[in-house]
């Protein structure tokens, strides 16, 4: 009997050691470049063409494991709003959950792709064609662009919104 619960309390210990392990390592700490996202912003820039501005603001979400970037656009009323999560495993693989004020039928399904140097760079393959997001940060200028664009039935992307993207001014 003895020996059971020794080999049990064995398995036991074994394996919740096994889980701490995986959590740790497939949580982690959120890439350096996504750190580099958190604070307040302005985006300028167009959709289709028609000029916008957005408040931005990311920060870590989800005990880290995601940045949560919310745009909210300047209108009063606000016309467009959106929260867009990226998660990124050890690897630097990217999931992207891009959410807005569309509704749920257009916040499916998720978007994959990948971080390298400073670029995260992801495709959503909508129901009616896919879309990529490419967020590049300019550590000298301390600034960020994002570029959207949309497939075309050829294989060619084409210009959906590009946005400049710089940080709040302290006064404003």
């Amino acid at each position: 009997m003895r020996l059971f619960q020794a080999s049990v309390t064995i398995l036991l210990a074994t394996s919740m050691a096994t889980s701490v392990a995986f959590a740790a390592e497939s949580s982690g700490a959120r890439p350096a470049l996504l750190k580099a996202l958190d604070g307040q912003w302005v985006m300028v820039g167009d959709v289709m063409g028609k000029p916008v501005q957005y408040d931005m603001e990311a920060s870590p979400t989800l005990q880290g494991t995601f940045t949560e970037i919310h745009m909210n656009d300047v209108q009063v009323p606000s016309q467009y709003e959106a929260r867009v999560f990226i998660g990124a495993d050890k690897d630097h693989q990217v999931i992207a959950h891009w959410l807005d004020s569309f509704g749920g039928k257009y916040s499916v399904p998720h978007g994959t792709g990948s971080i390298s140097g400073n670029s995260v760079v992801f495709n959503i393959p909508y129901p009616g064609g896919q879309f990529r997001d490419t967020l590049i940060f300019q550590p000298a200028q301390q600034t960020w662009t994002l570029s959207i664009e949309a497939a075309q039935p050829d294989g060619s992307w084409k210009h959906f919104a590009k946005y400049n993207i710089r940080r709040k001014s302290a006064e404003r």
